[in-house]
């Protein structure tokens, strides 16, 4: 593991242990400066694990609000929109703005549901799933390439980890997604084995 106590020659923590990651301590307990290294490496992995698909975004005028939709719309086709609402934790406001321009630049496909003709189901036209496959294969890649760094059982680790790191009340609905299913569903998406 790493002693971040310790310095390297560039004056940052230096690492200690075999296989450790920056901020990681032998001990059990965290000290507030292992938790700030955490706090960092997470803004700093996100940074990169949206650069990438930030940048293809940018092309169509897209941000990540679009991605996120074409995400859970491609893992939940029928997708009501109250149900992404719930999901993506935003306003009816932001999701009106950004669901518009993905419609109605051909990227999702709205149609009326078969029992409440009001509600409106969400699936991804062939333009919609080519991008997103697009965004989830160069994600996909950066992730396969840390995990291969770690070693065996480091995938197992690393989704505890961020799971653990959802709040508690949103568990449930979380690993239900995951698994492929939407709350109160009983269709699993064939694609997904956790």
């Amino acid at each position: 593991m790493t002693d971040i106590t310790s310095e390297g020659p560039t004056g940052h923590p230096a690492a200690t242990g075999h296989n450790s990651a920056p901020g990681a301590t032998s001990d059990a307990r965290a000290t507030p400066l292992d938790l700030i290294a955490c706090i960092e490496l997470f803004y700093f992995a996100y940074r990169d694990f949206t650069c990438d698909p930030d940048a293809i975004l940018s092309q169509y005028g897209f941000g990540r609000a679009h991605h996120r939709v074409l995400h859970f719309v491609h893992r939940n086709p029928g997708l009501k929109v109250a149900e992404l609402l719930d999901i993506l934790k935003i306003t009816k406001q932001s999701l009106a703005r950004v669901l518009k321009q993905l419609v109605d630049e051909g990227f999702i496909i709205q149609k009326a549901g078969n029992e409440d003709r009001r509600e409106r189901r969400l699936y991804l036209s062939a333009k919609g799933a080519r991008l997103n496959d697009k965004l989830t294969q160069i994600q996909a890649k950066r992730i396969e390439g840390a995990l291969a760094k770690l070693g065996p059982g480091a995938d197992a680790v690393a989704r505890n980890f961020l799971f653990a790191m959802i709040t508690e009340k949103d568990r449930p609905q979380v690993e239900t997604l995951i698994k492929g299913q939407r709350p109160g569903s009983s269709d699993a998406a064939p694609d997904y084995n956790p």
